[in-house]
């Protein structure tokens, strides 16, 4: 515990000096929420085949999309199903809070969940999209639908009568190129600090902006309680759920400022 002490207390006095932040979220953010991930421990599939005898991977594909939508809206449902229940937690609130304290603080979330707009982030990039924004790719069409039990899926699109799809980025699929060039639009003007928070770091989007910041001397905050790809490299690494991290940090930082 005394060592957890020294590390919030190191990543407060760095935050004291920070005039920029830049938090990377992955499932364990959400997963506080109560939300399973794909796989792993809790995981809505763990390591087994869908029951429709495909890999989770291979049902959210973009090929299998294009040729059985309804299967890939099955599972996509499944995913926002279990979302339905839950919301965002003290994490995402405190990562929205630091707006107030900061001049400048984005958030690049790999979660579909729309929590962190949710709890009122207003610079998101979420590089995977949104399970919740339904769109057309053969017209324009597109809406907001919270809860998918109010609609029957595949949905179809009221302008063109073509099955609309959730806009996120399914496996086979390019990054959005809007979501991307907004993330190197704000690494070049560069961040003072940097948190990665539940993410296992694997993509190279999640570990570039890490690099990025030691090569030009800031600092890298992790926050997972387990090793990742970039645990070797971070300047902190709390071995905390995110929830009880931010917690730690943000009740430090508020006792030092006020």
């Amino acid at each position: 515990m005394k060592n957890i002490s020294h590390l919030i207390n190191k990543t407060v006095d760095h935050l004291k000096n920070s005039l920029s932040i830049l938090f990377i979220t992955g499932a364990g953010i959400s997963a506080d929420s109560g939300l399973p991930t794909y796989r792993g421990i809790g995981g809505i599939y763990n390591n087994s085949m869908t029951e429709d005898g495909l890999s989770i991977e291979d049902a959210l594909s973009i090929n299998l999309f294009y040729e059985k939508p309804e299967i890939t809206w099955k599972y996509i449902s499944q995913i926002e199903q279990n979302s339905r229940n839950t919301g965002y937690n003290q994490a995402h609130s405190i990562i929205a809070e630091t707006e107030k304290y900061f001049q400048r603080v984005w958030v690049l979330t790999q979660n579909v969940d729309g929590f962190h707009i949710d709890a009122g982030s207003k610079n998101v990039i979420e590089i995977h999209g949104n399970i919740h924004k339904i769109k057309c790719d053969n017209c324009i069409w597109h809406k907001k639908i919270k809860d998918f039990s109010e609609i029957t899926i595949p949905l179809k699109c009221p302008e063109c009568k073509s099955i609309t799809r959730p806009d996120v980025v399914l496996f086979g699929e390019m990054l959005p190129a809007k979501a991307v060039e907004t993330l190197q639009n704000q690494l070049e003007t560069g961040f003072d600090i940097c948190f990665t928070i539940g993410t296992t770091s694997v993509f190279p989007y999640v570990q570039q902006p890490v690099y990025l910041l030691k090569m030009n001397k800031k600092i890298t905050v992790e926050i997972n309680p387990d090793r990742t790809e970039i645990s070797e490299i971070a300047d902190i690494k709390i071995p905390l759920g995110a929830k009880e991290a931010m917690q730690k940090i943000w009740k430090e930082f508020k006792r030092i400022i006020l």
